[in-house]
């Protein structure tokens, strides 16, 4: 078994749901919702930031060194000519080239470090079994209770789904494709 599905009507039902379960001890959450829930982030104890700045940071940087090293490279090393007197290094002739690659590596690393930090492409998930996880993207706010969490009893979660006012509770099995 992956884990428990439970559907709520309100955000503020789930946020309430998912407050009782990590003071119950529940750790392994995840919650499915087609709209952001505020504070619904530092419920589930996920603080920490994403990565994705400082990627896009070096991918930036990365780029801005490529292009003025290249150019460098060209004008001063291996192919010199000396236009109207100026200097072989001419780093402000030089900037827009730089500028644009780090532009583009900084745009690259975005999409790769998207594509990286949340694991896609993902062919197949457990919960893509599930008819009512496809209503997630819509009008269903959902909660998962997996069944790696130290305190999962499925009869036990079960109940304090439903205590928790959750208007169906289902199975989700691990299934492989």
């Amino acid at each position: 078994m992956y884990g428990l599905l439970a559907e709520f009507g309100t955000p503020q039902g789930v946020a309430n749901a998912v407050r009782r379960l990590r003071a119950d001890g529940y750790s392994a959450l995840e919650v499915y919702a087609p709209f952001p829930i505020e504070g619904l982030r530092a419920e589930l104890g996920r603080t920490r930031r994403s990565g994705l700045p400082l990627m896009v940071l070096m991918g930036g940087l990365a780029g801005a060194a490529v292009g003025y090293f290249m150019q460098y490279y060209l004008n001063a090393v291996d192919y010199p000519l000396n236009v109207g007197g100026r200097p072989l290094n001419s780093w402000p002739a030089f900037g827009v080239f730089s500028f644009q690659l780090a532009v583009l590596f900084g745009g690259l690393a975005a999409v790769i470090g998207l594509f990286a930090l949340t694991r896609l492409p993902m062919p197949h998930h457990p919960l893509f079994q599930n008819t009512q996880f496809s209503l997630a993207s819509r009008d269903r706010i959902l909660v998962c209770v997996r069944a790696a969490d130290p305190q999962f009893d499925p009869i036990v979660t079960r109940q304090l789904l439903i205590q928790l006012h959750a208007s169906e509770v289902a199975e989700v099995p691990d299934v492989e494709p």
